[in-house]
């Protein structure tokens, strides 16, 4: 089992930033993908950004040139980087990551994420 604690959420002014940071524990063999997702009220979850082990990227197109993703291998900790913050960001943040040859799923319980305007 793989345990993941998100932390870096709250409130924030629009045009502001957060770092939100994602820590996985427990019988990690290898992490192949680390994702945040985000879902917001009568949303459907969505993939926000991904990296993969050797540091491939990808984003949705709405966060791109605002968000970064990066990742700590050796602390099996993902983080991302939230700047020009808008009030269409607030969702529930979730971390996700895949690991070993069959890629199993684990998810965090998720971080609040407000933007206000």
């Amino acid at each position: 089992q793989v345990q993941l604690v998100e932390s870096g959420g709250g409130l924030v002014q629009a045009g502001g930033s957060l770092r939100l940071s994602c820590a996985a524990s427990g019988s990690i063999f290898r992490i192949n993908v680390m994702g945040w997702y985000r879902q917001a009220p009568g949303k459907q979850r969505e993939l926000v950004a991904a990296i993969t082990s050797d540091g491939s990227t990808n984003y949705v197109n709405s966060v791109k040139d605002r968000f970064t993703i990066s990742r700590d291998n050796a602390k099996n900790t993902v983080y991302l980087q939230m700047n020009s913050l808008k009030p269409e960001d607030t969702a529930v943040y979730y971390c996700n990551v895949k690991t070993g040859s069959f890629n199993n799923v684990y998810w965090g319980q998720g971080t609040q994420v407000t933007v206000s305007s």
